[in-house]
C-alpha cells in the first residue's frame, strides 16, 4: 500500500493562511472503486482511503510513513508568487495594456 504525502492548497473561499502549512498523509486505493448495481453509488471495500492524517511538517509525515513501513511519495507544493499592488495602480497613466473600464 502506498501513501501520498502532500500539502493541500487553499480553498477558493479561504483568504488567510490558517491550516495552509499542514502536511497530509493519505493512503492510495488498493482496490478499484466499484458501482453498486442497485443504487448506482460508487463504493469501495478499502477503508484506509477514508483516513487522512495531518502533520505540522513534511519531515514528521515522512517519519510516520517510515515508522509504519509504508511506501510513500512526496508531492512538493507549488508556491504562488504574488505582486503587491495598490488599487490606484489600475488607473495610472503609465499602465501597460488597454483600458478595460
Amino acid at each position: 500500500m502506498t501513501a501520498k504525502i502532500y500539502r493541500p492548497a487553499k480553498t477558493a473561499t479561504q483568504s488567510g493562511q490558517a491550516k495552509s502549512g499542514r502536511w497530509v498523509v493519505e493512503m492510495e486505493a488498493a482496490t478499484p472503486r466499484e458501482i453498486e448495481p442497485l443504487m448506482g453509488w460508487t463504493s469501495s471495500s478499502d477503508t484506509r482511503t477514508q483516513v487522512k492524517l495531518s502533520f505540522a511538517t513534511k519531515e514528521d509525515a515522512i517519519a510516520y510513513a517510515q515508522r509504519k513501513g509504508l511506501a510513500y511519495t512526496v508531492a512538493e507544493p507549488h508556491e504562488t508568487t504574488r505582486r503587491p499592488m495598490a488599487y490606484s495602480d489600475n488607473f495610472k497613466s503609465t499602465r501597460l495594456g488597454q483600458w478595460t473600464h
